[in-house]
């Protein structure tokens, strides 16, 4: 029976364990554990000297940051385990055997501390925490005891065999595990090669974000291909699912995918890119974030507005800054027909030339439209350096325009309309009237 098992077992540590507390090694080795635990508690202010983490890990993101601070602050208990797992190895070598257990045991302690903390550095639920902190003791703890490989070969003994893949509960627990462990260290490499692109000033911002998300894949991909070779799973094994999967991404996830290829397109013909000032439909606004499956524009109001990559691909898109940051502006307003018109286009160019927001490269021009019905239209064209600021440049030359008017005694147009009131014919007298 499994319970008379579990009985006999727990009988026979117990008189092992005592056997072991009464032996002269037992103190020995505790002694050495806590020699071991004063160099380690000694190591933390030498680490903590050479090693400011504030400086070394600026401009990293912020996940990969907590990762450094937590493992330059777990370097005591690293270099406990490493004594103490050194010091274990040593006298099992010398003549007295095998009683380095209890170093052993607390140098595989010491590391499954390390792990917890590193691992839960980059977990921000509390349950989650909870969780892989149990299964890391409990798998030490067997590991002490020596019974991980029966644990191992009880989840291995119920399996499922579909075709050439042999799913076990062990198998499961395996690649959940090392999946887990595969993609957060993908992932944290991704965002620290993510800074050092975006801080490559040789790259394009569209290069730039074309680099980061091959990485974000290729290091994805190969986190994923290497724990199902490491769990034993031979990929071939996978092509009965392959058939599902296509049908899949050719009907449910087509249209992610024609975004994504649409991304790409954009990244690589560079018509558009992060920082570019674009207009689609009734939408204006700079481009924030190139993203996989969609861009997001700053409205200049406070909105973000998400635009799906195809769109761009498909529909006409107004790109202020994709060959030059340059933008013409132009200014329509009128004079009365008592005005000079060279007059008013010298006073118009001179107005615009003279604000700090149009630009000196080109020079200001003015024309006269038409004649209006009250009065003439001219148009006035200037230069702005800023694409984003044509409405406020626009609006500071009216004003000045207006100012210079009022110094010239230049009259607006406005419409006159001359009322006439025409007399009413005489009523005609009555049948029956008098003569």
């Amino acid at each position: 029976m499994p319970f008379d098992h579990v009985r006999q077992w727990l009988l026979s540590a117990r008189e092992v364990i005592g056997a072991a507390v009464v032996s002269p090694d037992f103190y020995l080795q505790l002694g050495l554990i806590a020699l071991c635990a004063l160099v380690a508690w000694a190591s933390r202010a030498l680490f903590r000297a050479r090693f400011d983490v504030s400086s070394m890990a600026m401009g990293w993101p912020g996940r990969l940051r907590r990762f450094m601070r937590v493992l330059v602050g777990s370097a005591p208990i690293a270099v406990f385990a490493a004594l103490v797992f050194l010091l274990g190895i040593l006298i099992r070598g010398t003549e007295l055997g095998g009683s380095a257990w209890l170093l052993l045991a607390a140098a595989q302690l010491a590391l499954t501390w390390l792990a917890i903390r590193l691992v839960t550095s980059a977990i921000r639920d509390p349950l989650l925490v909870s969780l892989v902190s149990v299964l890391a003791w409990c798998v030490a703890v067997l590991g002490i005891v020596g019974q991980l490989q029966t644990v191992s070969a009880a989840l291995d003994s119920v399996a499922i065999v579909l075709g050439d893949l042999r799913l076990s509960p062990l198998l499961v627990i395996k690649l959940v595990v090392l999946l887990a462990l595969a993609l957060w260290a993908s992932k944290l490499l991704s965002q620290f090669l993510e800074s050092r692109i975006s801080h490559a000033s040789d790259l394009t911002p569209s290069m730039q974000v074309l680099l980061i998300k091959l990485t974000h894949v290729v290091l994805m991909v190969l986190a994923v291909v290497l724990v199902l070779s490491a769990v034993g799973i031979n990929l071939s094994a996978l092509a009965i699912f392959s058939g599902a999967v296509g049908v899949g991404i050719g009907l449910g996830l087509q249209k992610i995918v024609s975004n994504f290829i649409s991304g790409v397109i954009l990244l690589v013909d560079k018509s558009v890119k992060p920082g570019d000032l674009v207009s689609i439909g009734d939408s204006t606004g700079r481009i924030s974030a190139m993203n996989t499956r969609y861009i997001s524009i700053a409205a200049g109001d406070g909105r973000a507005i998400l635009v799906p990559n195809e769109d761009l691909v498909t529909q006409k898109v107004v790109n202020w800054t994709y060959s030059d940051t340059n933008a013409l502006v132009k200014v329509k307003f009128g004079a009365a027909y008592d005005s000079d018109p060279r007059r008013v286009c010298q006073l118009a160019i001179d107005v615009a030339a003279a604000s700090e927001r149009v630009s000196t490269a080109k020079s200001p021009g003015c024309l006269l439209a038409e004649f209006g019905e009250s009065g003439m239209q001219f148009g006035l064209t200037f230069w702005v350096t800023d694409p984003s600021g044509m409405d406020s440049a626009r609006s500071e030359v009216l004003m000045a325009l207006w100012d210079a008017f009022k110094r010239e005694d230049i009259r607006m147009p406005y419409p006159v309309r001359d009322i006439r009131m025409a007399t009413p014919p005489a009523a005609d007298a009555p049948a029956g009237g008098s003569r």
